[in-house]
C-alpha cells in the first residue's frame, strides 16, 4: 500500500470502517484487533493522564488541586527509582515530557489525511511559516509586556496566528495561480524561511533576544514552558475533537472531492479545516521537534501505518498509535544519551516505517 490511497483488498474498494478490506475479502484477524485495541487503550490513559497532569499543575495553586499535584510529583518521583533516573519528579520535566506525548498524538492524527490527500510538504511549509512567526514573536516580546502572560506564551500566540495566516494564504494562493499546483508552496516555504531569517537577523543586532531561536530550529525540551505545555494541550484537544466530529467529511473530501461536491460538501470549508488543522499541530510540536523536522511527525508515522493496514480507519489507529511509541521511545534515547528529542523521536519513527516497509508483505 502507498501513502496516496488506503488499502485495496484483491478484487475490493477502499474501505472506511469495516472489519475487511472489502467485500468478501479476509477478514483481520482477532489478535491483530485485540493488539490495535490494546494499543488505542494505552495511548488513550496516557493521553487522559498527560491532560490531567497540565490541568492540575496549571490549578495547583487552588488547595483542591494542591494534593493532585503532589500526588503526581510523587508518582514521578516513584517513577525514578524503578527506572534509576532523577528526572520525572521536577515538575517541568513532567511538562516536557506531556508535550511531547501530546504531539505524538495530534501530528498522525492531521497526517493521515494530509498524506492520503498528498499534501506531504505542507507540513514543512507551514513549519517554515511557524518559523517566520517565532521571528515576528520574538520582536513582539521586545516590545510589548504583559505581567501577566510569559514572554514565551506571546511567541507561540503570535507564531500560531502566523501559521494560520499563511496556512489560509497559501490556500488562496494555490487556488488562483495558474501552472503547477505545488510551485506555491516550494514558494511559501523558501519565502517564508528567508522572511523569518531576515526578521531574526534584524532583531539581533538591534536588540537583546532572550530566547533561544536554534531551539525551535532543532527541536529542545528546554524551550517547552509551562504555558507551552498548556497550549499543546488545549490545541490537542481541539483538534481531536474537530477530527472526531468531522471525520467523514474529511475522509469523502480527501479521497474524491468531486463527489463529494455533488454529495453537497463544502470542499473548500474542509480544506481550509484540514490546513489549518496542520497548522496549529506544527505550531504546537515545534518545541519538540523543531521547525526543521516537525513536519516528520505528520508523515512518517502515516507512512509507516499504510503499510500494513487493510482499512482507512486502522491506518488512523496504527498512525496515532506509531506516533505515541515513537515519542515515548525517542524521549528515552535523548534522554539517555542526552540528544535533540527531535531527531531521536524522528529516527525512531523512521525505524517503524522501515520495519513495517519489511513486513509489509506478512502483515
Amino acid at each position: 500500500m502507498n501513502d496516496e490511497e488506503p488499502k485495496r483488498e484483491e478484487g475490493g474498494d477502499p474501505d472506511e470502517d469495516g472489519e475487511t478490506g472489502a467485500e468478501g475479502g479476509n477478514p483481520v484477524p482477532s489478535s491483530r484487533r485485540s493488539l490495535e485495541i490494546l494499543g488505542l487503550a494505552g495511548v488513550a490513559a496516557l493521553t487522559i493522564v498527560t491532560l490531567t497532569f497540565l490541568m492540575v499543575d496549571w490549578l495547583s495553586g487552588l488547595p483542591v488541586f494542591a494534593s493532585l499535584y503532589e500526588g503526581f510529583l510523587l508518582a514521578g518521583s516513584w517513577a525514578d527509582h524503578l527506572l534509576g533516573t532523577s528526572l520525572f519528579g521536577y515538575p517541568s520535566i513532567l511538562r516536557q515530557v506531556s508535550t511531547g506525548l501530546l504531539v505524538g498524538v495530534s501530528a498522525p492524527l492531521v497526517g493521515v489525511f494530509v498524506v492520503h490527500k498528498q499534501m506531504a510538504l505542507i507540513g514543512e511549509t507551514l513549519a517554515h511559516t511557524a518559523f517566520a512567526g517565532v521571528a515576528l514573536g520574538l520582536i513582539a516580546t521586545a516590545f510589548v509586556s504583559v505581567g501577566f502572560v510569559q514572554d514565551s506564551a506571546i511567541l507561540l500566540f503570535v507564531a500560531l496566528l502566523v501559521s494560520v495566516a499563511g496556512a489560509l494564504g497559501l490556500q488562496v494562493l494555490t487556488e488562483k495561480s495558474r501552472g503547477y499546483g505545488d510551485v506555491p508552496i516550494a514558494i511559501v516555504l523558501s519565502g517564508s524561511f528567508a522572511v523569518g531569517t531576515l526578521i531574526i537577523s534584524y532583531g539581533r543586532d538591534r536588540m537583546a533576544l532572550a530566547i533561544d531561536v536554534e531551539g525551535f530550529l532543532f527541536g529542545s525540551l528546554a524551550i517547552v514552558t509551562a504555558e507551552g505545555a498548556r497550549m499543546m494541550a488545549v490545541l490537542t484537544v481541539a483538534v481531536v475533537a474537530l477530527v472526531t466530529y468531522n471525520y467523514k467529511q474529511l475522509f469523502f473530501v480527501t479521497f474524491d472531492e468531486q463527489a463529494a461536491k455533488v454529495a453537497g460538501f463544502d470542499v473548500r470549508w474542509y480544506n481550509s479545516l484540514l490546513i489549518v488543522l496542520t497548522a496549529v499541530v506544527v505550531v504546537g510540536a515545534m518545541q519538540i521537534l523543531g521547525v526543521i523536522l516537525v513536519a516528520a511527525m505528520i508523515v512518517v508515522p502515516v507512512a509507516a501505518a499504510s503499510q500494513v493496514s487493510k482499512s482507512f480507519r486502522e491506518t488512523v489507529y496504527l498512525s496515532v498509535i506509531v506516533g505515541q511509541v515513537s515519542v515515548v521511545g525517542g524521549l528515552a534515547f535523548a534522554v539517555s544519551y542526552s540528544l535533540p528529542p527531535g531527531g531521536s523521536i524522528v529516527v525512531v519513527a523512521i525505524a517503524f516505517y522501515l520495519l513495517a516497509v519489511a513486513t509489509a508483505r506478512y502483515s
